[in-house]
């Protein structure tokens, strides 16, 4: 993996990390939150976007124009899969099976859908990720697993890594194979995702605004980051980095996401999430290095 990709998809787990903390405090706002992101990221991007189409002498085709619908069908499937596994389950079960599922799962259809071979460095970084990952969010307590309910937040969790696989291979394969562009790819995704949410959030006009009070500035964080953040690990597989080597390394945001827990917010932090997270910095170091 070049130098370029791994400082590219580095700076993406910072943005995740970043805009996931603030649409944490806007968690109850749920879908209507949602669409002003997407409404605003599908402003924000668009400038560029033109100037991509302008600038590269884009031709449009239809299989590009699927891809697209795709990409935006999948991640709003994702959010509403998350958010009724959190309505429905234990977070504590739903996240770390997500979280763990979906970059392995990802690794794996790129292994079989697009031929990439999985070295002994390579499986060895997305073992340490993935435990790093169920580290970190379980906080050592595997327990959280067998407690009443965890079945359901096993599934919920299973659907909702499914659905990130899937987006990830979609979108990997149209930047890759198809070699749509980033900017290109993530926008048109939102501008699908904004039409999708439009009619709900126009049965109660009045009250999709009045839910967003206090909330813009988060909403403005997620609507630049979260989009630029993503763009950033395209164009990291885009450049010839494996996607069983990015979807996982993108992961680093829940350490850095913990990280910044302990030191803003003052949140305690044990020693398996500490262990988590070095397993997580080992990972990474093998995925860099296969």
């Amino acid at each position: 993996m070049s130098t370029t990709a791994l400082l590219l998809v580095v700076l993406a787990a910072v943005c995740h990390a970043t805009w996931n903390l603030a649409a944490k405090r806007a968690a109850h706002a749920g879908g209507v939150f949602l669409f002003w992101t997407t409404l605003l990221s599908s402003l924000v991007f668009a400038p560029w976007a033109l100037w991509v189409v302008l600038q590269d002498g884009f031709v449009w085709s239809w299989i590009m124009l699927g891809a697209m619908i795709a990409s935006g069908f999948l991640h709003l499937a994702y959010s509403h899969a998350l958010q009724a596994g959190y309505r429905k389950a234990d977070l504590s079960v739903v996240y770390p099976i997500a979280r763990g599922t979906g970059p392995l799962l990802s690794s794996l259809g790129a292994f079989v859908l697009l031929a990439e071979v999985p070295g002994p460095l390579r499986l060895l970084g997305l073992a340490g990720v993935v435990g790093g990952i169920l580290l970190i969010a379980t906080d050592g307590r595997l327990s959280t697993f067998t407690r009443p309910g965890a079945m359901a937040g096993l599934r919920w969790g299973l659907l909702t890594g499914s659905l990130i696989a899937t987006y990830t291979l979609v979108d990997g394969a149209a930047v890759k194979l198809l070699l749509l562009s980033p900017v290109l790819l993530d926008w048109g995704a939102n501008v699908v995702r904004t039409l999708l949410l439009t009619p709900h959030v126009l049965r109660d006009r009045q009250g999709s605004i009045a839910v967003m009070q206090g909330h813009w500035v988060s909403a403005w964080t997620v609507a630049v980051l979260a989009p630029f953040g993503y763009i950033l690990v395209l164009w990291a597989m885009q450049q010839g980095a494996p996607l069983s080597v990015v979807a996982p390394m993108r992961e680093m945001s829940m350490m850095l996401v913990a990280l910044l827990g302990m030191v803003l917010l003052r949140e305690p932090v044990g020693k398996a999430r500490l262990a988590g997270c070095a397993l997580m910095v080992a990972g990474v170091v093998l995925l860099a290095q296969s």
